[in-house]
């Protein structure tokens, strides 16, 4: 009999939420994503102390004071992790833009041009690799105009509705709700400690985009993100992605049981157009104070994670 897993990959391409070479070597996902936080645990792995020595080498040839080598050598540390990571996967990796830039659509896109560039100067294919943004207005903005030029996007931090309308108008290529975090939110909330996996406010958040945007004939791929359980992942078997850890990823290759299909691709006729001005997306968001509060904390979050690696990285040239 299969596990879970094998059964997973059948309907659902499945993705490796770690930056850690051994473990995406040992479950071989389709693609891999990356965040600040992510990288940060990367940074602690040995394997990766001679990338972040060659990042500072690269960045101290730039120029520039000591904020922009530190920028530099992040970025740059980004990019060869990335690199490694997509010898071990047959398909994409995600690099995130600093999470400090998330209301700067301008920064955002000269980032994400940059980091690009970097790759690019590593001889990997741009088709390759999703530029990570936060789902803030800006960020989406920053996606539009990014897309247009070819470079693909991930929108992620993303717990809202109203997020996922305005990414598929802009021609995002890929979004990542966070499940989990909707979970420890709504929890937190209402003091409901145990929801039903068909129940959980995560999961009917992700089935409520996937299907409007089936039926409604978006191309935006739709990824689940942050499970905190298996029951999470089988709910949603049948999304486009789902990225997951490598502590769930065992625990379904562990798991014989049967796995059925929760969500089913159903177009309709023709496409709905629901576009999503500026005045409405931020009156939608504020709304929604468990969106409204995520997302801050997330991009906080990561932001706090983004400066621990670049005193990390600091702390080696002292």
């Amino acid at each position: 009999m299969e596990n879970k897993l094998e059964q997973l990959r059948k309907i659902t391409t499945v993705v490796a939420d770690t930056g850690d070479i051994e473990a995406i070597k040992r479950w071989k996902p389709e693609d891999a994503t990356t965040n600040p936080s992510l990288l940060l645990n990367a940074a602690e792995i040995p394997e990766y102390q001679p990338l972040i020595e060659q990042s500072l080498v690269w960045a101290s040839q730039q120029g520039g004071d000591s904020t922009t080598a530190l920028h530099n050598a992040t970025d740059y540390l980004s990019v060869l992790i990335g690199k490694e990571i997509l010898n071990c996967v047959p398909g994409k990796v995600s690099t995130e833009v600093d999470a400090r830039l998330s209301f700067d659509t301008q920064a955002t896109v000269d980032k994400a041009r940059k980091l690009i560039s970097l790759y690019e100067q590593q001889d990997v294919d741009p088709k390759r690799v999703l530029i990570k943004i936060a789902s803030t207005w800006e960020g989406i903005k920053a996606a539009e105009i990014l897309e247009k030029e070819g470079i693909h996007c991930n929108l992620t931090l993303l717990f809202s509705f109203t997020q996922a309308a305005a990414a598929a108008e802009a021609g995002a290529y890929l979004i990542s709700p966070f499940v989990g975090r909707i979970l420890d939110w709504y929890k937190k909330d209402t003091g409901i400690t145990d929801y039903p996996a068909s129940e959980d406010p995560g999961v009917l958040s992700v089935t409520e985009i996937y299907n409007f945007y089936k039926e409604n004939r978006y191309d935006t791929v739709v990824m689940g993100a942050s499970f905190r359980n298996t029951g999470e992942i089988e709910q949603l078997a049948g999304c486009d992605r789902l990225t997951i850890s490598p502590a769930l990823m065992e625990a379904l290759s562990k798991d014989t049981g049967e796995l059925s299909r929760k969500l089913f691709p159903n177009p309709g006729s023709k496409k709905t157009a629901l576009p999503v001005d500026e005045k409405s997306f931020r009156w939608e968001l504020n709304a929604d104070p468990m969106a409204t509060e995520k997302l801050a904390e997330g991009i906080r979050k990561f932001a706090e994670d983004q400066v621990k690696l670049e005193q990390k990285l600091k702390g080696f040239t002292a």
